[in-house]
């Protein structure tokens, strides 16, 4: 056997290697990055939470009951349902939210479509990847559809639910154009995802224009506020100098105080044998006035219920210094009545989490969303959430801090599910 032959081999290998590195360029997708890649008749989505399939399929679907309770946790449980659909690889067809506050009455639940809320196409562009809204246009055939149960009590068991969507996701039932769940509201669901997946949808959640624009105009509303009390003030002196002007920072404070709250915070520290969830008026003032750095004068946005706004006590004993205002004394309860409580709450929640610092209750899903929103921003900035001077930095009143103030808020986004944040907790800080 001579040198031709050994020469004829070693051309072969070559051959053939090269082959398979054409093959497997064409059959295997390149890895995405985290806005995933069309790719033939699938998203390909790089998992980092439960997803038994090879990526969402554009021509399966998900349908889930209609999303009810406070627009917090229809939020969290919209984020659940979409969680959910990206697990079994299916589109979740636009859900029905809730636009008024009722827990039992069903008939009186007043549905409303999702993209009277939030922006559809916007959701989809910013999610691309990720997780994919689709309307019941889409459907070839809206009598294709299997029902799924969600079990409930206390043998559905997290282990048992994650398997039910295993199952769900393979063999005949992926031939279902529509798997319908029915069953409890989605907030009540098992939760198998991790907060920062929660924190990827709800950036995605943009209010339509109408309710941004109502927004804005109450943002503008306190800022102006601040503007006249700082022209007026004796203690500012601008010295005709435009460079030196600062505009006066705003405080939203998320404010607890209702008697049905109350009842229902004391019940829960007899439970959880802590008194770290309740504060009264006197306290919360007391709290705020204490922050830290936090000059004055200040205007301080108060986030209530509006059976308080019939009580002028919210506004009464705060230190000088401090302007407190709520939504009828702002001027501005006439943008809020013209829309159900969902939307209402939208533009208190939108508010809140635009001021310069915001206070809440570490027991409160509506406080704990805004805070974990603060503090995806905050990483996005690329800031040390901790540091002294962080921008947009949160409280909870109701946990003692430094000097008697309240205690520093950030969101740990690290934990493994967003039990904490839907139920509360008082480990919060840096």
């Amino acid at each position: 056997m001579g040198g031709g032959t050994v020469k004829s081999l070693t051309c072969k290998f070559v051959f053939l290697l090269v082959a398979l590195l054409i093959l497997r360029a064409l059959l295997v997708p390149p890895s995405p990055g985290f806005g995933g890649v069309e790719w033939s008749n699938f998203v390909y989505i790089r998992n980092h939470s439960p997803s038994f399939g090879v990526g969402v399929r554009q021509d399966k679907f998900l349908e889930v009951p209609q999303i009810v309770w406070g627009l917090n946790n229809q939020k969290i449980a919209f984020a659940r349902a979409c969680h959910t659909a990206r697990t079994m690889n299916r589109i979740l067809l636009m859900p029905s939210l809730s636009a008024s506050l009722f827990y039992k009455e069903i008939d009186l639940l007043q549905p409303i479509s999702f993209d009277r809320v939030f922006q559809y196409d916007k959701f989809n562009a910013l999610c691309s990847g990720f997780v994919q809204l689709g309307r019941y246009s889409d459907l070839s055939n809206q009598t294709r559809v299997l029902e799924m149960q969600k079990g409930s009590g206390r043998k559905w068991t997290v282990e048992r639910d994650l398997d039910q969507l295993r199952d769900y996701s393979k063999g005949e039932f992926e031939d279902h154009e529509v798997i319908r769940i029915v069953g409890k509201n989605p907030f009540l669901w098992h939760d198998h995802w991790p907060v920062k997946d929660y924190a990827k949808v709800f950036e995605c959640l943009v209010l339509i224009d109408e309710i941004g624009r109502e927004a804005d105009r109450v943002v503008s509303r306190i800022r102006a506020v601040g503007r006249e009390t700082q022209s007026n003030s004796e203690s500012v002196e601008l010295e005709n100098d435009s460079s030196s002007f600062q505009p006066l920072p705003y405080v939203a404070v998320h404010m607890r105080v209702e008697i049905d709250w109350m009842i229902h915070c004391k019940k829960l520290e007899q439970r959880l044998n802590t008194n770290q969830i309740c504060s009264s008026k006197k306290e919360i003032m007391e709290r705020v006035a204490n922050i830290k750095g936090l000059k004055t004068p200040s205007v301080v946005y108060l986030a209530v219920a509006d059976k308080l706004l019939q009580n002028s006590s919210v506004l009464e004993g705060w230190e000088e210094g401090f302007l407190p205002y709520e939504k009828k004394k702002l001027g501005v309860d006439g943008i809020y009545k013209k829309y159900p409580y969902l939307i209402q709450s939208a533009i208190d929640y939108e508010v809140c989490l635009r001021a310069d610092i915001f206070v809440g209750n570490s027991f409160s899903t509506f406080s704990s969303l805004i805070v974990l929103e603060r503090t995806q921003k905050i990483i996005t900035m690329g800031v040390n959430m901790c540091g002294k001077d962080v921008t947009w930095p949160s409280y909870a009143y109701n946990i003692q801090g430094e000097s008697n103030g309240p205690m520093r808020w950030v969101t740990n986004m690290s934990h493994s599910t967003l039990q904490e944040i839907s139920y509360g907790t008082n480990h919060i800080s840096c």
